[in-house]
């Protein structure tokens, strides 16, 4: 049986430590969400000021991002570029934003961020996940 790196609560207040300090820097209020590999939601935090819908459009990003193995810009593009087939997809967060954690060369989980421009969503989400050390 093989065996596979996980995330642990720890790392999880790492990485919402680490994405909200980023965020705040800036002045942006935006919801943080980690998942895990199975795109379940390990963590959420909304900054002050964030527009309600960014806790719902953050775990979504989050969880496109862990089971696409892939960031979540991948799909937006998609559809951009006139794949609108991935419309029907299960996943709804198809928006940039989220992006996937590897440990060990395996996806271990993911990083959705809502509430400002894409890229700096997808800054905020890096910052996060750079306080694991990976």
């Amino acid at each position: 049986m093989n065996s596979k790196p996980v995330l642990t609560a720890d790392d999880v207040k790492k990485i919402l430590a680490a994405a909200e300090a980023h965020a705040q820097s800036s002045k942006w209020a935006v919801s943080i969400a980690v998942a895990d590999d199975g795109g379940h939601l390990l963590g959420l935090l909304r900054l002050d000021g964030a527009a309600p819908i960014s806790a719902q459009i953050a775990p979504a990003k989050a969880q496109t991002a862990a089971l696409g193995r892939r960031e979540s810009k991948v799909y937006e593009e998609s559809i951009n570029n006139g794949r609108y087939a991935f419309l029907s997809a299960p996943m709804t967060g198809m928006l940039e934003g989220g992006v996937p954690i590897v440990a060990q060369g395996v996806v271990v989980g993911a990083v959705g961020v809502s509430g400002v421009k894409s890229s700096d969503d997808v800054a905020i989400a890096n910052a996060g996940i750079a306080a694991l050390g990976l």
